[in-house]
């Protein structure tokens, strides 16, 4: 079944219902956060991932009562520094992928200088209706208020050297 405009209220009678009327049933703020502890270095990929998740909500429109589904599509990130990603997904923390940390992942980010940035992520709903039989999706998406999160990026900068700088105070790098 296609999205739809119009809901049939049980009884028969035709009810038009629009993305725009399910605008004030928002679901809970998103978040957005950065790996590892929102902090990121300088050349290296920075993981982010954020906390929107499909959410059913009770509402009443015209007197009728109704649960209104919530599905994200896309995750819009923004990494602050004027790059952007969309992703079908929220992204997944390193280690749920298994993976290093510091290693790519589908809304993972490389900052080219260090400082600080405010990552969002806008997140991007299509919405189902049921008003008792059924779950019936409607036509369109509406975009979720931004979240944000301040990552603060750093130079690393890594020396060889024999021992530890407490047995070799004096060596490079210490």
């Amino acid at each position: 079944m296609g999205a739809v405009d119009a809901v049939r209220i049980p009884g028969g009678r035709s009810w038009s219902v629009t993305i725009t009327d399910l605008a004030r049933f928002v679901p809970s703020a998103a978040t957005v956060g950065g790996e590892p502890g929102n902090v990121a270095v300088v050349g290296l990929p920075a993981n982010f991932l954020s906390g929107a998740r499909t959410e059913t909500i009770p509402g009443t429109i015209l007197g009728r009562a109704l649960s209104i589904r919530f599905t994200p599509v896309n995750y819009a990130f923004d990494y602050g520094d004027g790059e952007r990603r969309d992703s079908a997904g929220p992204g997944t923390a390193w280690d749920a992928n298994r993976q290093a940390q510091f290693t790519p992942t589908s809304t993972s980010h490389v900052y080219k200088e260090a400082g600080r940035y405010t990552v969002t992520v806008t997140v991007t709903y299509a919405a189902d209706v049921d008003l008792g039989s059924g779950w019936i999706p409607i036509r369109g998406t509406l975009d979720g208020p931004p979240a944000g999160q301040e990552i603060r990026v750093v130079k690393a900068h890594t020396a060889l050297v024999l021992g530890t700088c407490q047995e070799r105070p004096s060596a490079p790098g210490c």
